[in-house]
């Protein structure tokens, strides 16, 4: 017994040291790995490990995807440089940061976040004069459940965006708030513009891997959210699901096909492309399922 007990203490003592340790050396591998960027020079701009939130905490991950979005928005985006880009959802910049290179001197980034801090946080780390960052003032239960939860329009100007991209957003809205948002995309996108979205769309594709992704290794420790199994109804909806870890259905949610089309027709933009996201155990482009709109 006494062998046991001094085990689990230096198992703790152990944790406790690497959790202190990891951010020194994240500093300094940051440091040492800006001085060897030859080509991609935008995730120069990737945060410390304290300030990299939103459900990626690796710098490798951070990287990766900031490379999977840049690649879409080139492809997506009419104009590759000058664009004004609206990022929903902004958290600490990892969009923004995918952002830059299509930005440039006569366009536009803006960042609107439900969460104050990370908004402070990327306007002192993202000093540029053409980026901007908004505080939105909206409550969600899983971010922020203290603010207004009055819906209102996003502070920007209808027509007024080449590009709007939302990574993990929708993912934590009600039927109520993804429909009015939705329409919000549509007013602030001019005519021609386009739309980046994540889900977790809940298709025949998902229905088909239920029983493979039941068995598939955890991706999180000590929680049930392995699975991503979207049986229980969001506030009584028949078309928005979440799942039975979460303590609000805003912790993650799932939109079924007919949801998603009912978000087509009520904004009136067209669904150009779907990637399918990997989260259901098949190969995909992103972890989520990955949108691209029109406004025609």
């Amino acid at each position: 017994m006494p062998f046991v007990i001094l085990h689990r203490k230096a198992v703790a003592a152990y944790l406790k040291m690497k959790q202190k340790l990891f951010p020194w050396l994240d500093r300094v591998f940051r440091d040492t790995d800006r001085k060897h960027i030859r080509r991609t020079k935008n995730i120069r701009l990737i945060p410390a490990y304290p300030d990299r939130r939103g459900g990626k905490l690796s710098y490798a991950e951070w990287a990766h995807v900031i490379g999977i979005f840049q690649t879409l928005l080139y492809q997506e985006l009419t104009k590759k440089t000058g664009a004004n880009i609206l990022d929903i959802g902004c958290g600490t910049g990892l969009l923004g940061i995918s952002s830059e290179p299509f930005v440039g001197d006569g366009g536009s980034y803006t960042g609107i976040d439900v969460m104050k801090e990370d908004i402070e946080f990327c306007k002192s780390h993202y000093s540029f004069q053409n980026y901007h960052f908004v505080h939105f003032d909206l409550a969600n239960p899983t971010y922020a459940g203290s603010q207004s939860p009055e819906l209102k329009p996003w502070p920007v100007s209808s027509g007024s965006q080449d590009m709007v991209t939302a990574l993990s957003v929708w993912t934590h809205l009600s039927e109520k708030d993804a429909i009015f948002y939705f329409d919000e995309i549509a007013r602030v996108l001019r005519k021609g513009g386009k739309a980046i979205i994540t889900f977790f769309i809940l298709d025949e594709v998902y229905e088909s891997s239920l029983s493979r992704r039941s068995k598939a290794p955890g991706r999180y420790h000590n929680t049930n959210q392995v699975d991503w199994i979207f049986n229980k109804s969001a506030y009584q909806s028949k078309n928005w699901f979440t799942t039975p870890f979460a303590h609000h259905p805003e912790d993650a949610i799932g939109v079924t096909r007919a949801g998603l089309d009912m978000l087509l027709k009520s904004s009136g933009l067209s669904l150009t492309q779907f990637y399918q996201g990997n989260w259901k155990e098949n190969p995909g482009v992103f972890f989520q399922d990955v949108l691209i709109l029109k406004k025609d």
